[in-house]
């Protein structure tokens, strides 16, 4: 065991199996398989790699081995040995409708006073016409990023413009 492993991982002889036998099955999950083996090296009662060495041979992060560490002494071989759930995922604050609402209120006049719309502007018009209870400016401006709108130019954003070939008889100078 190395001096930086605050989490001791002592194996039984029936969990050093049980990871042998993970290790060794071809139809094995690839991630199941790497915790197997890096669990058998940071074994105290086996190969007890520090944990600068299991990162480097198996090429991840420390960080990863002592969480990896952590979760099987704490909440099992088991535990540690399958992948943590994602997060849940969060729900878009404006859907389709929000979304046309957002860019017809973006591209309207500004606000008396302004030069034009900023993003807590538009997030503020959002909840006082009550289209959405909270929204974030952030969150607009993903929106809105997500629709290629640019407030700054003359186009609306909805389709590219096209070039035309110059009438001039001196092109590229005019």
């Amino acid at each position: 065991m190395g001096k930086d492993a605050k989490h001791v991982v002592r194996l039984t002889v029936a969990e050093r199996v049980q990871l042998e036998g993970i290790v060794a099955d071809s139809r094995a999950a690839k991630s199941r398989v790497l915790r197997a083996r890096m669990l058998l090296k940071a074994d105290v009662d086996g190969a007890a790699w520090p944990d600068s060495q299991i990162a480097e041979a198996f090429e991840v992060n420390a960080i990863t081995v002592s969480r990896l560490r952590k979760r099987c002494v704490w909440e099992g071989l088991d535990a540690a040995l399958v992948e943590r759930p994602r997060s849940a995922y969060k729900s878009r604050k404006l859907d389709g409708a929000g979304e046309a609402q957002l860019i017809t209120i973006a591209c309207s006049a500004a606000p008396e006073g302004r030069a034009k719309w900023t993003m807590q502007l538009l997030a503020d018009k959002l909840i006082e016409l009550e289209i959405v209870e909270t929204i974030s400016d952030e969150a607009v401006r993903l929106t809105l990023k997500k629709t290629s709108l640019s407030r700054g130019c003359a186009s609306s954003g909805s389709s590219h413009p096209t070039t035309m070939p110059s009438s001039c008889a001196r092109w590229k100078t005019c």
